[in-house]
């Protein structure tokens, strides 16, 4: 089906199309109440138009989908962060700060969210510099419904790595940071390729004491081999160059 957002989509809600589904829960009075629970993942639509709005909530909303829309760059500029997986579907053109200069702004603001760019005006060198900076896709109105769902999986499962990535990563520098000095010193020339014995006259200590900060550090690290912790030292950006 084609989505011309010249009229909201016609497609039928899933009996879960509201994405944010209510938990029952019992009260201090033994009453049942209803929470909302948290979405699994959200569709943010910035469009200036209200048709093309409201055709792309029905849209997302039929696949379990959450859906948040706003009419401005600004606008989409004043909602909470979200922390659970999430995408943006941005018209190029829009009032005030346009889509491609809005997705520069994210940029520079540290906002790494998937973008899929929608647009009824075309052209090769928009949608060039729109795909060089990071877009997802780059859709042509009318465009397919199914294109625009697949677009958007696409986007979520992005952006579900990088927040796994991000997590991990974190993760690991906790663990780092609980080295004291000389373990974090250690680490670094351990993944280098140092012998204990050319470490320890590195620093200026006793081999047996470099063995000691060795068995620390993997044990604070979790890692179970040389390799894992050269890996772990690769991703925190720590390693030095063999000597």
């Amino acid at each position: 089906m084609v989505l011309s957002c010249a009229a909201p989509s016609g497609i039928l809600r899933s009996p879960g199309g509201h994405g944010v589904a209510d938990a029952a829960t019992g009260g201090a009075d033994g009453k049942m109440t209803t929470q909302p629970t948290k979405p699994n993942a959200i569709v943010f639509v910035v469009d200036d138009d209200a048709v093309v709005r409201e055709a792309l909530d029905s849209l997302f909303r039929s696949i379990g989908l959450d859906v948040e829309t706003f009419g401005s760059a600004a606008e989409f500029l004043q909602h909470k962060p979200t922390d659970v997986p999430a995408c943006l579907v941005l018209d190029v053109r829009l009032p005030g700060l346009n889509g491609l200069d809005f997705q520069a702004e994210l940029a520079r603001a540290g906002i790494r969210i998937p973008i899929i760019f929608v647009t009824g005006h075309a052209d090769v060198p928009m949608a060039v510099r729109a795909m060089k900076a990071g877009a997802v896709e780059f859709l042509t109105k009318p465009f397919r419904e199914q294109d625009m769902v697949e677009a958007i999986q696409a986007a979520l499962e992005k952006d579900r790595g990088r927040r796994e990535h991000d997590n991990k990563l974190s993760e690991l520098q906790g663990l780092f940071e609980s080295l004291t000095s000389r373990e974090r010193e250690v680490i670094g020339f351990v993944t280098a390729g140092l012998m204990n014995k050319q470490i320890a006259a590195e620093i200026g200590v006793s081999e047996i004491t470099v063995k000691v900060h060795r068995g620390n550090v993997m044990r604070k690290m979790g890692a179970k081999s040389l390799a894992d912790l050269v890996r772990m030292a690769d991703a925190l950006g720590i390693r030095r160059e063999g000597t």
